[in-house]
């Protein structure tokens, strides 16, 4: 990503952290209620209590709360652009381990995590035919040990100018060529889908 791309991100969320406090407006999701289906489908992927997980793009960590009120501990490992948004999300999760950047920025060894998840953090238009899509997904694979989950918006439902949205199919076509056992769900909200792509047997 540039730099000034980066830039735009950290200061977008600065401002609508100043300007809504602790909430998913702060994030750009509309209410925390379909913030919450997203996760509900992403934890669907297989994410038992007791797994270590790392959320791309994590915000305030909302996962974490959301995984453990549900289903128990995880051993959670959060990234993000925003100083801001991690510095919440140290205040409010504790336990979790929280790192800045994105997530080229850290030399993770391949294989670190159980499951390697990413919700609403590749909405950015970045205006280069979804290739930072690409490169990013590809990384959260090398990086998991069971699985990758991780949503996008549906360009079939929804087209906007200040919002990347990409066309189901065509993504799941191309993690297919990196992970045979690939599925994708645009059951569950009409402007989104998510992709599961597991290694190995962990279904």
């Amino acid at each position: 990503m540039k730099e000034e791309q980066r830039k735009r991100i950290i200061d977008r969320h600065r401002d609508s952290l100043t300007r809504h406090g602790y909430h998913p407006h702060a994030l750009y999701w509309s209410s925390r209620e379909i913030q919450e289906i997203r996760f509900a489908v992403l934890a669907e992927i297989g994410i038992r209590a007791g797994d270590s997980v790392l959320d791309v793009g994590c915000g305030f960590g909302d996962f974490m709360g959301w995984f453990e009120r549900q289903h128990g501990t995880i051993r959670y490992t959060g990234i993000d652009l925003s100083p801001d948004l991690l510095r919440e999300a140290r205040r409010r999760h504790a336990e979790g381990r929280f790192l800045q950047g994105e997530l080229f920025d850290v030399a993770f060894a391949e294989h670190s995590f159980d499951w390697v998840i990413l919700s609403g953090a590749l909405n950015e238009p970045l205006h280069d035919q979804g290739a930072y899509m690409r490169r990013v997904v590809t990384r959260m694979f090398a990086l998991c040990r069971h699985g990758v989950a991780f949503n996008l918006l549906d360009a079939r439902t929804l087209r906007a100018h200040d919002l990347q949205s990409h066309q189901p199919q065509e993504v799941w076509r191309w993690c297919s060529t990196l992970c045979p056992d690939c599925h994708m769900r645009d059951d569950y909200l009409a402007n989104d889908f998510t992709i599961y792509m597991y290694r190995g047997s962990s279904k």
